[in-house]
């Protein structure tokens, strides 16, 4: 994957002005534990995304929207920060896969038609316990009914309860997976959470 410079070097470069209420941590910069477990499962079930309408939330770098590609899905990949997207086209070329749609765009502001996707997939994206409202807001506002979304996860504290709130939204969710992931000097527990709602929930 390309990237002009880590997290680390990349945060040093922040000026005073790009933290605050809508900060702009260059967490793209990264390959993450997480996307790692997505890419690795849509590599094992290419049938369960072949042909479908797939959306990849927070897509970085692009790892698991370029996965998703190559084995056949229709994806669009989105995340706020622009030079993510320029690097993640670039990867897609190089991995020679016809680049998914990459588009900037704000979770909290989705410019998807209603119920158009019926994959939707998204790893490590519940670091902030703010971020709940409008990531479940999207998902039951861009996925298509029968479709489902894979969430990779790692054992944070702040996402613990993540399952208990979507259940509590009549959400269906169940683990399929969890495994150990080694990267950026850890190796780190991360489950793969698929969740699911019932017809009624769409109409």
């Amino acid at each position: 994957m390309e990237r002009d410079a880590d997290l680390e070097t990349l945060w040093e470069r922040l000026g005073e002005d790009e933290f605050g209420g809508d900060e702009r941590i260059p967490y793209w910069a990264e390959i993450w534990p997480a996307t790692v477990m997505l890419g690795r499962w849509l590599l094992r079930n290419p049938g369960l995304v072949r042909g479908k309408r797939c959306l990849d939330v927070g897509c970085g770098l692009g790892l698991s929207a370029i996965v998703g590609a190559a084995v056949g899905a229709r994806v669009t990949a989105f995340d706020y920060a622009l030079p993510g997207l320029r690097f993640a086209r670039s990867s897609s070329w190089l991995n020679g896969v016809e680049p998914p749609l990459f588009a900037q765009m704000d979770w909290r502001s989705p410019a998807v038609r209603p119920h158009s996707f019926d994959r939707i997939w998204a790893g490590d994206v519940f670091y902030e316990r703010r971020f709940f409202e409008p990531l479940e807001a999207l998902f039951r506002h861009a996925l298509a009914p029968g479709g489902c979304i894979w969430l990779g996860d790692p054992d944070r504290t702040v996402s613990g309860d993540v399952r208990e709130r979507l259940e509590a939204r009549g959400w269906r969710v169940r683990r399929i997976e969890t495994d150990k992931i080694a990267l950026l000097g850890q190796n780190l527990t991360v489950h793969l959470w698929e969740v699911a709602a019932d017809r009624a929930s769409f109409s």
